[in-house]
């Protein structure tokens, strides 16, 4: 990659580090913005919080839709996913005997969720089983679907799977919903500023993602869109000045969701300069390297452990995340004595039973550095630590 580039962020230089999937990485320039509006709240807080804040939420919020596809008053900007999953999960009204339809590749805190809520209700949470590896888009489709029931009502799917690493086909999957009547919740934390995304087009009813991860922005700035025809369900998780507010905007869905009390909110006002960032450095070439370097080096890890990719090795299913199928009794601790060994910070997540080490690829990442890592992995492979697949 650029050696400009790379200069650009704050990474430690004795770190390997490739896993910007997790929380992203904040480049200087955007950092430093984040630092001004930090100081600018400090010098005059109630100014900031009460007044020009609010203007400047704005900005950052139609900054924001044109980026991603939607109206400006669409989305509310919030700390993370997890917070956004959890205001739906709370606002939506399930009876006893309803299903919620989702994968068994989703995000660990997302399931929790989702289990909380359905236990309250009674209802069923179903992790409608997905074979790896996936054979192609239809067959995907057609596993996801057999999980449907006359008690479904809402379907939850993430658009790029966290452990797998997967782009799955969720614009087919919200085309199908549509026509049977579901209401359909989209995990796409890993999406904006990854892959291309219009909101208008894909037809969600409900979406979040992430700016802290691929767009990056400090951490703690994500968003919340739900569609016109769904708002008015959509409760805060905290009650504030918003409900029933002495001063409404004209929008209900804004006013209840932006105004959570104190706090400071410095991250999301420098999503316009994330974007005027990508922009100046032509990100979406650099996303494409990043992408390339993903998918040359796939195939070369699969067979060093002895595995298959999880999904055909295109832009289809794999973008700038690849999780390597791995063979390990001790999945903390390679990742502890990948880090403390090497230092390589790299995630190894195990879901259904099964270990995967996840690579992610950015600007500031090198065809050297995973080099690195495969020497490292035969090293590990080597000494028996981690073992050759047999199955």
């Amino acid at each position: 990659m650029n050696q400009d580039l790379k200069e650009l962020f704050l990474l430690d230089p004795e770190i390997t580090y490739l896993n910007f999937g997790s929380f992203g990485a904040c480049p200087k320039p955007i950092f430093d913005k984040y630092q001004e509006w930090q100081l600018r709240l400090e010098r005059e807080p109630v100014r900031f919080i009460v007044h020009d804040g609010v203007g400047a939420l704005a900005i950052a919020r139609k900054s924001l839709g044109d980026f991603v596809g939607c109206a400006a008053d669409d989305l509310v900007l919030m700390q993370n996913p997890s917070y956004a999953i959890n205001t739906i999960a709370k606002s939506l009204q399930l009876n006893p005997g309803d299903e919620i339809l989702t994968s068994n590749l989703e995000y660990g805190a997302c399931d929790r969720i989702w289990n909380y809520y359905c236990q309250k209700a009674k209802a069923k949470y179903v992790r409608q089983h997905i074979s790896l590896p996936i054979q192609s888009v239809s067959s995907f489709i057609d596993q996801f679907w057999a999980g449907f029931t006359k008690k479904t009502k809402v379907i939850f799917i993430s658009q790029i799977t966290s452990a797998t690493g997967l782009i799955l086909p969720v614009e087919e999957i919200c085309a199908e919903a549509k026509k049977r009547g579901l209401l359909t919740i989209i995990d796409g934390a890993h999406v904006p500023g990854h892959i291309p995304l219009n909101l208008n087009t894909l037809k969600a009813d409900v979406y979040t993602g992430a700016c802290h991860k691929w767009m990056m922005a400090p951490k703690g700035s994500s968003f919340l869109y739900v569609n016109k025809e769904n708002q008015h369900w959509v409760d805060p998780l905290l009650i504030s000045w918003g409900y029933q507010s002495d001063f409404p905007s004209n929008s209900t869905f804004i006013d209840y969701h932006q105004m959570a009390g104190t706090r400071d909110f410095s991250a999301f006002l420098t999503i316009p300069d994330c974007l005027a960032f990508r922009e100046k450095y032509a990100w979406e070439k650099v996303s494409t390297k990043c992408r390339l370097l993903v998918q040359k080096n796939a195939m070369r890890f699969c067979n060093l452990v002895g595995s298959e990719p999880l999904a055909e090795i295109s832009n289809e299913f794999i973008g700038q995340l690849f999780s390597i199928p791995i063979e390990t009794s001790y999945p903390e601790q390679l990742q502890q004595r990948l880090y403390d060994i090497y230092k390589i910070e790299i995630p190894v997540a195990v879901q259904n039973g099964n270990a995967y080490l996840r690579y992610s690829i950015q600007a500031f990442n090198s065809q050297e550095e995973l080099d690195y890592l495969y020497d490292s992995l035969k090293e590990l492979l080597d000494s028996r630590f981690l073992n050759y697949k047999t199955s």
